[in-house]
């Protein structure tokens, strides 16, 4: 599951590759929740028609990113706290369960790379580099769930993938996140499967803490432990 945008290949349909740039605005901030969509000017921006800008925001619309407006406009969707909630609750259940499969089928060379992507990012935090921070903590979170060898769970998440990328970068403190991204990687190579989802849950849970605290101002409900 890769976190940057896909690179355009030839032959892959005009409405992905736009729905592609449009994600990634998104998912980035460039656009932002509540903010209204115009067809023609997303063309123009673009560089093509308004009829695979129309299909692109049908895809993102499916994938949560937008919602209806007033006068049958299409704004950029506002998560509500529920919604946000709910996300966490997602990426509790399957993050948990990929962390747990990834310490029993991680090779040592998936370790290692997922031992690069804490520490660039750590290392990005700690100069002050917050793009590239941001952009490790999607690309560590996708690669525990490409070691954990599920086709099954990468298909699940494919639809709330964008979704949770742009949870990602609410957390607040990336020093903080990233450090802890290190001491879930460490945890994985243990090859222990109780270790790995003890530290993923706690790891999610900080995260759902600071996300809640930093958008809503207010605590966040935490479910009990399931690992």
């Amino acid at each position: 599951m890769a976190s940057r945008p896909r690179k355009a290949h030839p032959k892959t349909p005009l409405r992905e590759r736009v729905s592609d740039q449009l994600r990634q605005r998104i998912v980035t901030g460039a656009l932002v929740p509540g903010q209204r969509l115009v067809e023609r000017d997303l063309a123009e921006q673009l560089g093509v028609s308004r009829l695979p800008v129309r299909e692109a925001l049908r895809i993102l619309e499916s994938e949560g990113l937008l919602s209806a407006g007033p006068s049958r406009s299409i704004i950029v969707r506002q998560l509500s706290l529920r919604d946000v909630e709910e996300l966490f609750d997602t990426r509790e259940a399957l993050e948990v369960f990929a962390a747990r499969q990834a310490a029993e089928r991680a090779t040592t060379a998936e370790l290692s790379r997922l031992a690069r992507i804490a520490d660039n990012g750590t290392l990005a935090a700690n100069t002050g580099d917050t793009r590239k921070a941001l952009s490790s903590q999607e690309r560590f979170h996708d690669t525990v769930i490409d070691l954990a060898h599920n086709q099954l769970l990468r298909d699940i998440l494919q639809p709330v993938q964008a979704r949770l990328h742009w949870l990602f970068r609410q957390g607040g403190d990336s020093k903080q996140l990233c450090e802890e991204h290190r001491k879930l990687a460490d945890a994985i190579a243990t090859r222990d499967p109780d270790i790995a989802a003890k530290e993923a849950l706690e790891h999610v849970r900080l995260n759902r803490a600071l996300s809640v605290q930093l958008l809503f101002g207010e605590p966040a409900h935490q479910p009990p432990n399931h690992t």
